[in-house]
């Protein structure tokens, strides 16, 4: 049974003039988002057209205040460490408040936990990014730190991308330098291993809202380390799946952002719950490889023309600039002993490859790493191995040796910078 209502007109016009204030109200708070959104684009824009530093901190007004002996811990055997897991007596600070003209004086203190607002920007935005360094105690005693200028220019694209504050390089150079200097002890007395720096820089605003950083906080902590895989430097094997991709044209898979590398950690999760050690990471129906895990990437091969030639992504947006891939870049176009190429790689190229019997390595490099060869590739129904062992002098190796040579000490280089 239909039951037909009638509503007088008077009625019909109250509804409609509330449906004509409702909709207007919401196209009113449309703009305003819309505007609000576009000034915060266009004040982050403005921050980035230029790298430098309005102002920045200055190493000569670092403020060192030292531990107390009870607060000291320990020094690890160097024969034991792992990666990232233990801390030294000391950690750096430099806070920045726009408010009060920029950056703040450094503060070298005892190590400690960090009290943020719950509105810090860094917890609802991922406003931050960090940095992988480390400090080698050479086989003179000399620690050094390895090009850690590149890393500088780095963490401060980074920076204007996250829309953070720049600062000057050289400054923080001098400031890592003195913090490595107050924890000297923590270097280790080891070849194989080394003292890991990781500076980091968060939005530490205490209000919601996605806008340029009015308050931030740069800080350094140190830890001493071991090999980055348990495995030590034994080959890994990776797996390839093209439903995943790590970064994608006009994102930030070129800035070193801790928003990159946690939606990472389910795939490495399933790639390890199916027997493989790391994820190689495709991107685009032609499935280019970008990187492995969290390293940058190189093939060796025999190419179309019968040379033998060393190729890695190239810098595209989609891969980090790592200083180690520059470095092995550099030395092995330094070496003049094969084609050396930057350029895009995808899978149907390593099956191609592999089909032929022209593929003679594979490895990834970073500098928690430094150099890990790959054994195999797990593609599908595919596995692509390596016959690394198979080289009388792998590349990997060398690469290895002519690294670590420059970083304790074994060769006078450019590269290493030592800390007074």
């Amino acid at each position: 049974m239909l039951i037909k209502c009638i509503f007088p007109p008077s009625f019909v016009q109250f509804v409609s003039h509330q449906f004509r204030c409702i909709h207007s109200e919401e196209r009113k708070w449309q703009s305003v988002a819309a505007a609000t959104a576009a000034a915060a684009t266009t004040a982050c824009a403005a921050a980035q057209e230029n790298l430098q530093p309005m102002n920045t901190f200055k190493y000569s007004d670092t403020i060192v205040r030292l531990a107390e002996p009870h607060q000291l811990h320990p020094k690890p055997d160097a024969a034991g460490l792992q990666f990232g897991k233990l801390f030294t007596d000391h950690m750096l600070k430099i806070e920045y408040h726009k408010r009060l003209g920029g950056w703040q004086k450094p503060v070298i203190l005892p190590f400690e936990n960090i009290v943020l607002h719950p509105a810090a920007k860094v917890l609802h935005y991922a406003v931050e990014l960090f940095e992988g360094m480390k400090a080698y105690r050479g086989v003179d005693g000399q620690i050094r730190l390895f090009r850690p200028d590149m890393n500088m220019e780095r963490m401060n694209r980074s920076a204007v991308r996250a829309g953070l504050p720049p600062f000057s390089g050289p400054e923080l150079i001098k400031c890592l330098s003195r913090l490595v200097s107050v924890d000297q002890e923590w270097v280790p007395h080891s070849e194989s291993s080394s003292l890991y720096i990781r500076p980091t820089l968060i939005g530490i605003d205490p209000s919601l809202g996605i806008a340029c950083t009015e308050s931030a906080l740069l800080y350094a902590i140190l830890s001493p380390v071991g090999a980055y895989f348990s495995s030590g430097f034994q080959p890994v094997t990776l797996m390839a799946d093209p439903q995943y991709t790590r970064a994608f044209p006009g994102g930030c898979g070129d800035r070193k952002m801790g928003s990159n590398y946690a939606p990472t950690i389910h795939v490495q999760r399933e790639a390890m719950q199916r027997g493989f050690q790391q994820v190689l990471w495709l991107y685009g129906p032609d499935e280019q490889l970008t990187e492995v895990g969290t390293m940058n990437i190189f093939l060796y091969f025999i190419n179309d023309n019968g040379e033998r030639e060393l190729v890695t992504p190239n810098l595209d947006g989609l891969i980090l600039p790592g200083v180690t891939r520059m470095s092995i870049l550099e030395l092995t176009r330094g070496w003049n002993e094969f084609k050396v190429t930057e350029r895009k790689i995808t899978m149907s190229e390593v099956i191609r490859l592999q089909n032929e019997n022209r593929l003679l390595e594979m490895f990834g490099a970073g500098t928690a790493c430094i150099v890990s060869p790959v054994a195999s590739i797990h593609y599908k129904n595919l596995v692509i191995k390596f016959p690394m062992e198979e080289q009388e002098n792998p590349i990997y190796r060398r690469l290895e040796r002519a690294l670590t040579s420059i970083q304790y000490g074994r060769v006078d280089h450019p590269w290493a910078v030592a800390i007074s």
